[in-house]
Order: structure tokens, then sequence, then C-alpha cells
């Protein structure tokens, strides 16, 4: 099986690569500037190069908060460029395997949602995600989306290493209690996708470590893990006025994932305890 990794640079992306790199398995991977998947000649070239079979597309746009004045480029990479990368998959038979998010939510439904919700992404980063989405099932007929929330690993686009910075000069750091969704590990998504690919699975699954806590307690886990010497007092997220709304609870239920795989998820506690174990 020959695998083209899109985003290879990324948080998630350096997870496939060194998935890969472990098991022997043939793999391509690209980033910006050698692929910028907006551009559909240089991402036919590529494909018309490695024909590829499965396509794991990590590319993304996620700045939420520049996203609401810097609307092209979300445009660019989480909708037209997905657009290319979904035309060249049916060019050339290739599978595509695609990233989206929890934030095509609204945030309303007081309890977890299902692949079977309709999404309403209240800011444009949630938008251009499932405008992306729409365009993979409008030209293929077999593909995988999986919606991640709240994705951490080696990287540092994520809540954890953004906290870490936030504690460096101070004892004391305010963190929403309002925001509630599944903090989400690369090891997990990387491990059931591998899964999903081996199963033959298709379509649209949400894909979170077990269970759902709001920003604070996530805080609270890693201070614990760490041993860390801070207070941590619970706001509300309206107190930093930030330009992009968040949906208030966009916690998603790995049920169905869970289910059609025969397996169980590690909860999102446990989880990040593994991760912060290893970076130690």
């Amino acid at each position: 099986m020959k695998f083209l990794l899109i985003g290879s640079l990324g948080q998630l992306g350096n997870e496939f690569k060194h998935y890969f790199q472990k098991n022997n398995i043939e793999f391509y991977e690209t980033d910006l500037p050698t692929l910028d998947v907006f551009n559909l000649d240089d991402v036919l070239k590529i494909f018309s190069n490695i024909k590829p079979e499965i396509v794991i597309n990590c590319s993304a746009y996620n700045f939420v908060d520049r996203a609401e004045e810097d609307r092209w480029n979300p445009i660019k990479v989480n909708t037209i460029g997905v657009k290319n990368l979904a035309y060249a998959c049916e060019k050339y038979d290739s599978f595509l395997v695609h990233f989206s998010t929890d934030y095509v939510f609204d945030g309303e439904k007081p309890i977890q949602y299902t692949e079977e919700d309709e999404p309403n992404p209240i800011n444009f980063y949630g938008l251009s995600k499932y405008l992306g989405e729409q365009a993979i099932s409008d030209i293929l007929d077999s593909y995988l989306i999986f919606r991640v929330s709240w994705l951490y690993g080696y990287g540092t686009q994520n809540f954890i290493v953004k906290f870490l910075h936030w504690v460096e000069d101070t004892d004391i750091v305010r963190i929403a209690i309002d925001e509630v969704s599944v903090p989400t590990s690369t090891f997990t998504v990387v491990d059931a996708v591998m899964k999903s690919l081996d199963e033959g699975l298709c379509g649209l699954y949400h894909l979170t470590n077990s269970g759902f806590a709001s920003r604070y307690e996530w805080a609270l886990e890693i201070k614990k893990n760490l041993g860390l010497r801070i207070n941590i007092v619970p706001v509300n997220s309206e107190e930093f006025h930030l330009p992009a709304r968040r949906p208030k609870f966009s916690a998603m239920s790995n049920q169905k994932i869970s289910s059609d795989l025969n397996i169980e998820i590690p909860s999102w506690r446990e989880e990040l305890e593994r991760f912060l174990n290893c970076c130690k």
C-alpha cells in the first residue's frame, strides 16, 4: 500500500510520519512550500508522479481567530484545497482520508454530538472546514472524514503548549470554564485511522478520546500530571474578548467508530497522562 501524506510538518502529520517509519510502511510526504493544495496543477502533478493508493490529508488552516478577518486563506486551504485533493483522488483512483473539526457545530446541543447531527458552524474556521467536508462528499463516493477536537501532540499549535507558556512567568492563570469538548491525542487519532483503513471503513466518523472536559478541567489535569505549583482560576470565555465565537459545548461521541472497530478508546484523562509521561 502506497501512502501520500500531505501536511507532514504539522503535529498530526508528524505522528503519521512516525507511525509509518516505525512500521516500515511505504509513504511519500509533502507540505508547504513543496505542495500548495490550493494549486490544482501542483496537486495533479504529485498524484501523477506518485500514484498513491491512500492519501492522508493533514494540511489545514487552523488559526480560529485569525480566520475571522483573513477569510481567504482558510477557504484556500480548508475548502478549495480539499476540493482539489478530492478531484485528484477521483481522477487517480486514490482513497482520501481527511480531518475536520467539532467546530462545525454551534454548541447548542446539551449532549454529545453524533454523526447524525446537522452542522451549524458559528465561526468562519468552522464554516471553511464544513465546506471542505461537503466538497469531498460531492466528488467522491468512497472516503474517510474524521472530525477531531482539541487535538494535541508533538507540536506547537495546541492548548498544552500554550498553557505551559502562559504559566512560565506567573503563579496565576485564568482558563475558560464554559467551553467544553474532548481533548484528543494524535496517538489516538493515528491508531484509529490505521485500524479503520485495515477494516475498510468508509464515511464520516467522530474520532476523539472518550468523555469530555472544559478547558479549565483540562488545565487542572495538566497541572496535576506535571506537578505544577500554580493557581488556575475558572472564568467565562467572554473575558478574553476573542474575535471568533466558540461553541460552548462541542463534545462529540466516539460511539460509532468504537463500535465499527470493536475497540475501546481511552478516556481523555488516561491519554493525557500517557502523552505527558512520554514528554518527560
